[in-house]
């Protein structure tokens, strides 16, 4: 029987190894990692978002909640998310990012952030300590 663990601490949440392998092969194989600068990857990322923005931008809340099911926009929605991640994952592979550790460490940073028991059931974003800020908004 399989035993069924809840991740750590520091257990591994995004493990992209394979996929960014992946992407450099494919990259390679086509002499395209001369293209793939880390601005000419940000502006193809930001390209592969707005195409996943589009298909939302006139959408129902109701709509938006079933897209990916939807058999009108579901195919759509499933091809923008992997271009979005397909990207993502190339870009912070050419960064020497970690997205595993990059992850934790921004989980920790909002669980300081956003303690539960002072933001629970409010979408208003924290700026420094103060959370009155308007969601959205950009702290310095």
């Amino acid at each position: 029987m399989t035993e069924v663990h809840s991740p750590g601490r520091d257990a591994p949440l995004v493990d992209v190894a394979g996929l960014a392998a992946k992407l450099d092969q494919f990259a390679t194989e086509r002499d395209w990692a001369q293209f793939h600068s880390p601005k000419n990857l940000v502006m193809a990322l930001t390209g592969e978002v707005g195409e996943l923005n589009e298909i939302f931008q006139w959408m129902s809340e109701e709509a938006s909640v079933k897209a990916g099911s939807d058999p009108q926009t579901a195919q759509a929605v499933q091809d923008e998310l992997a271009d979005v991640l397909l990207y993502l994952v190339r870009l912070s592979s050419v960064l020497g990012v970690d997205l595993n550790a990059a992850v934790q460490q921004k989980l920790r940073s909002n669980e300081l952030r956003y303690p539960a028991d002072k933001v629970r059931g409010s979408s208003r974003k924290a700026q420094s300590n103060d959370t009155n800020v308007a969601p959205g908004a950009n702290p310095k």
